[in-house]
């Protein structure tokens, strides 16, 4: 692990030993420069006159940009959401499911269960496939499963929010195709953090939000549409954005329903320009820095002592797998007494949070080994 972390000179705060912030799978913190494109644009927005229209659809297009080089996706396939939730329900109800199963892992973060429970009237179910006996997701039996004859899609994170378990997407992409079924991830957890090729895994859908390891505002995020599907996926929601003719703003009523022809077909909403001006330059920042490759390896290399450390203990359990392949940025240690432990972390000054019985410690590219030795000191007590 090099010394000095690759996204730490974007924080400066954090050098002052106040807090030791691992909580990037609830919210990341932006980096400095994102910080002062965000007042840029606010001071812009205070005086909308010296907002034109190119510089909101430039940045807008920045985003696509960015985002489509994070999983190997091409910009026309990029549309871009306010979260992860909403691109699953573009999923749920845009994709043209015939009467079936949609498979699932049980304890999937609700995102990947409720677009998917609510298709009941149109003859599709959703099965949740039960752990396995090590309390983590049952990715063998979802195999299995998926090849029975009935399943129409599955859908799955890619790393699981509270375990940190890392399906193995070209494993179950394999089966979905062999099945003639929709592969629909959650991308939230990994992307940014993680190299992913979405073309080469056979993914059709893929929703993520920008807010977590990706360092950008809340209310910014991405869906990416397979290109061979953007004529196939009904959009379940159409406004004026959508449109062909709506790209002169001039002449907004010269009403023609021809949906535009890539996946801004499914960007419904005014964007929130500003927002995505911000989440440029902290994915800017993060390409800068090595992107997801260099990212994952010094992730990697803080899980190490994490999975080290709890290896020695008997009052700690590891939920997530200690394999590298296994695990992303999501480390779930299971104390004795998770109260007492979420207590002395944040006496520490340790920014974490317990999920479904277990300490989520999530750190990043600005963290450092001592932080992670100042966390693990307090868990221990």
């Amino acid at each position: 692990m090099s010394e000095r972390p690759p996204l730490r000179a974007h924080f400066p705060w954090m050098d002052t030993g106040d807090v030791v912030y691992l909580n990037a799978a609830s919210t990341g913190p932006h980096p400095e420069r994102a910080v002062a494109k965000g007042a840029e644009w606010l001071a812009l927005r205070a005086q909308p006159q010296r907002i034109t229209i190119p510089h909101m659809v430039n940045a807008a297009q920045h985003a696509r940009e960015h985002f489509a080089a994070m999983i190997g996706a091409d910009a026309d396939e990029i549309a871009l959401m306010p979260n992860t939730t909403y691109g699953l329900n573009l999923a749920a109800r845009g994709l043209p499911l015939r009467p079936g199963t949609i498979l699932t892992f049980d304890g999937e973060f609700p995102s990947c269960v409720y677009p998917f429970m609510a298709l009941g009237s149109r003859g599709v179910s959703l099965e949740r496939v039960p752990f396995a006996d090590d309390g983590l997701p049952d990715e063998a039996e979802l195999v299995r499963r998926i090849g029975r004859g009935d399943v129409v899609a599955v859908v799955v994170s890619w790393v699981q929010y509270a375990s940190g378990f890392v399906t193995d997407l070209a494993r179950v992409g394999a089966a979905c195709r062999a099945a003639g079924a929709f592969f629909i991830v959650d991308g939230i957890q990994g992307v940014g953090v993680r190299p992913i090729d979405v073309h080469a895994l056979g993914i059709h859908i893929l929703a993520s939000g920008a807010q977590k390891w990706m360092l950008s505002p809340w209310g910014t995020g991405f869906v990416y549409v397979r290109r061979d599907l953007h004529e196939t996926v009904r959009a379940p929601d159409v406004g004026w954005a959508c449109m062909t003719a709506s790209q002169d703003y001039a002449w907004l009523t010269k009403y023609d329903d021809t949906f535009l022809p890539d996946a801004r077909r499914f960007e419904v909403v005014t964007l929130a320009y500003h927002d995505f001006g911000v989440a440029v330059e902290a994915l800017q920042a993060m390409r800068d820095a090595g992107g997801p490759a260099a990212l994952e390896a010094h992730i990697a290399a803080l899980g190490d002592r994490i999975v080290a450390w709890v290896a020695e203990r008997d009052d700690v359990r590891l939920w997530t797998p200690a394999d590298r392949a296994r695990r992303a940025g999501v480390f779930a240690l299971v104390p004795k007494d998770l109260d007492a432990a979420m207590h002395r972390l944040k006496a520490a000054g340790v920014v974490c949070v317990p999920r479904e019985g277990a300490v989520r410690l999530a750190p990043h590219g600005y963290n450092t080994l001592d932080d992670v030795e100042r966390a693990l000191a307090a868990l221990g007590g």
